[in-house]
C-alpha cells in the first residue's frame, strides 16, 4: 500500500469530525421532525388531554374519504399551477428589462424587491382595502370606466386567482433578483461577439440568454412550487378559505384540524400527504427537465 493511501485512510476520522456537525444538525432539524411526524400521524393525539392512542393507518383512511380534504388538495394544486408559471415568466421578464445600468433601473429593482420585505399582514390589509366592494380602489376604477364591478374575493371562480395575483405582486422580487444574478454571470464576450455579427435581439434572447438561464429557470420554478404548496397566511387573511371552500389550502386545513379541532394526529397525517404531493411534484419537474436535456 502506498504512503499516500495510508495517509488518506489515517485522515478519515479527521474528515468525519468536520462532517459531524452538519450530519447532527441535519438529523436533529430534518430527520427527527420527519420521523416524529410520521409517528404522530399513526396516533389519535388530543392536544388538550395530551392522550395518544395507536390507530395505525386510520387517519390516512379517513383522509382518503374526506371530501373537504380532497377539495383543499385540489385548491392547493390549482394555486400552484396558477402562480408558479406567472412567477417564472414575469420575474424573468422583469430581470431582462432591468438588467442594465442607470438610476431608474436601480430604483425599479429596489421597488420590486421591497414589496417582498413587508409582512403578509400589511400586504393583505392593503389589498383587502383595494378590493373592497363599491368603495375599494379596484371597484372605483371599474366604475370610472363604466364597467360592472367584479366580485374578486367573493366569487367562486375569481377568489383563488385574485389571491394568486396578490401573492405574485407581493414576492415577485426574490425570483427577479435570482434571475438578475444569473444574467450578470453570463460572459459579456458572448454578447459582444453576437453584436459584431449583427445578430437580431430575438436570436440573442432565444439562442444565448435563455439557454444560459436554464439552471436558474429550473431553480426558480422548483423554489416557487415548494413555496406555493405551503400557501396559507394570505388566504387565511384575505378569504379565510371562502367562498364555499374554494380558496382553502392544505396548510389551512392542517391548522384548523390541529388547533381548532385539536386532532393533532389527523392534522399530521394531512401534513405527510402534503409532503408526499410536494415530493411528487418536484420529482416530476426534475424528471421532465432532465428528459428534455437528454433529448437535446
Amino acid at each position: 500500500m502506498s504512503a499516500s493511501a495510508v495517509g488518506l485512510r489515517a485522515s478519515r476520522p479527521a474528515y468525519a469530525l468536520f462532517v459531524l456537525p452538519f450530519v447532527a444538525c441535519y438529523a436533529l432539524l430534518l430527520l427527527w421532525p420527519l420521523a416524529k411526524g410520521v409517528w404522530i400521524s399513526l396516533h389519535d393525539h388530543d392536544l388538550l388531554s395530551n392522550d395518544s392512542f395507536w390507530v395505525g393507518l386510520a387517519n390516512y383512511q379517513e383522509l382518503w374519504g374526506d371530501e373537504v380534504f380532497h377539495q383543499v388538495v385540489w385548491n392547493t394544486i390549482r394555486f400552484v399551477l396558477i402562480s408558479t408559471p406567472i412567477f417564472v415568466v414575469l420575474s424573468l421578464m422583469l430581470a431582462l428589462a432591468l438588467n442594465r445600468q442607470g438610476k431608474l433601473a436601480t430604483l425599479l429593482r429596489a421597488t420590486f424587491f421591497c414589496a417582498s420585505v413587508f409582512s403578509v399582514t400589511l400586504i393583505t390589509l392593503v389589498w383587502k382595502l383595494a378590493l373592497m366592494p363599491e368603495r375599494g380602489l379596484i371597484a372605483q376604477f371599474f366604475n370610472a370606466l363604466g364597467l360592472p364591478e367584479l366580485p374578486l374575493l367573493t366569487s367562486d371562480n375569481l377568489a383563488l386567482l385574485t389571491v394568486a395575483l396578490v401573492t405574485v405582486w407581493w414576492i415577485i422580487g426574490l425570483p427577479m433578483i435570482m434571475f438578475l444574478s444569473a444574467l450578470q454571470q453570463i460572459p459579456s464576450d458572448i454578447y459582444e461577439a453576437a453584436a459584431l455579427d449583427n445578430t437580431p435581439r430575438w436570436r440573442v434572447l432565444t439562442h444565448i440568454t435563455l439557454p444560459s438561464l436554464k439552471r436558474a429557470i429550473i431553480l426558480v420554478a422548483l423554489i416557487e412550487v415548494i413555496r406555493q404548496f405551503q400557501v396559507f397566511p394570505q388566504i387565511m387573511l384575505m378569504t379565510n378559505g371562502g367562498p364555499n371552500n374554494t380558496t382553502r389550502s392544505v396548510v389551512q386545513f392542517i391548522y384548523e384540524q390541529a388547533f381548532m379541532q385539536l386532532s393533532l394526529g389527523y392534522a399530521t397525517a394531512a401534513s405527510q400527504v402534503l409532503l408526499a404531493i410536494m415530493l411528487v411534484g418536484v420529482s416530476t419537474q426534475l424528471w421532465l427537465e432532465r428528459d428534455k436535456g437528454g433529448q437535446r
